[in-house]
C-alpha cells in the first residue's frame, strides 16, 4: 500500500508581485496566480486526489478551489498549514524591511537558523508546526492521495524534512514556485521525492 502525498504553493498573489512579506496576512491571487492555480489543475485533472488540505489563508483556499475545479475532492482548512508568522514585518515591502531591520533581515535570507523574531515565528517555530499537521495528514491518510496547498517557506520545510535537510540551508534548494508541484510517494516506511517545485505544466500565455 502506497501513499502519495503532493505539495504545492498558493499561485502568485498582489503582494508577492510588490515584494511585500505575507506571512499570517493575505493578498489576493493576480490574473496570473488564477491562471498557475488552474493550469496544475488541468495537470492534475486525471491524478486520483481523495482530499485537499488547505491552509486557512485565503490565497491558499482560492489555488486549492481552482486546482479542484469540478471534482468532488473534499477540501479541509488546517492551521498547522498556514505560512511563517512574521509579526510586525507583514504588509511592509522587501526594501523596507531590509532599512529598518537590516541584522534580522539578514539573517532571515542569510543565515534562517540564527533568524529570531520578537513577534513572529523562527524557522524552527515554523518547522515544529508544520511537521505536527503533516504527520497528522499521513497517518490520517494512510494509502490516499493527499494534496497540501501551503506557502513558500512552510513549503520548503516540509520537502526540507523529506531531505533531512537542516534550516540553514532552506533556501539553498530549487525555489519554492507559485502553484508548483512536489511529490512524495511514501511505500513500506520509505519516502522517494519524485518531483520538487515543478512548474512543467505552466504554458505560455
Amino acid at each position: 500500500m502506497k501513499t502519495m502525498l503532493y505539495i504545492t504553493r498558493h499561485g502568485e498573489t498582489e503582494w508577492n508581485v510588490e515584494k511585500r512579506m505575507q506571512g499570517r496576512k493575505n493578498s489576493n491571487l493576480t490574473e496570473t496566480g488564477i491562471l498557475q492555480a488552474k493550469q496544475l489543475g488541468k495537470r492534475m485533472k486525471d491524478m486520483a486526489l481523495d482530499v485537499i488540505y488547505s491552509s486557512p489563508s485565503e490565497r491558499a483556499m482560492h489555488t486549492a478551489q481552482l486546482i479542484k475545479g469540478d471534482r468532488d475532492i473534499p477540501i479541509v482548512t488546517d492551521e498547522h498549514l498556514y505560512e511563517i508568522d512574521m509579526g510586525v514585518w507583514e504588509g511592509h515591502t522587501q526594501l523596507e524591511l531590509q532599512e529598518k531591520y537590516a541584522k534580522d533581515f539578514d539573517l532571515f535570507w542569510n543565515a534562517p537558523h540564527r533568524y529570531e523574531s520578537k513577534s513572529g515565528e523562527s524557522f524552527y517555530d515554523a518547522r515544529e508546526r508544520v511537521l505536527k499537521g503533516l504527520t497528522y495528514i499521513l497517518q490520517k491518510h494512510d494509502g490516499e492521495n493527499v494534496l497540501i496547498v501551503s506557502h513558500a517557506i512552510t513549503s520548503l520545510l516540509m520537502m526540507g524534512h523529506f531531505e533531512q535537510r537542516p534550516i540553514e540551508n532552506i533556501w539553498n534548494g530549487p525555489f519554492m514556485h507559485s502553484a508548483s508541484l512536489s511529490v512524495i510517494e511514501f511505500k513500506e516506511g520509505e519516502s522517494t521525492i519524485h518531483l520538487f517545485a515543478d512548474i512543467a505544466h505552466f504554458e505560455e500565455r
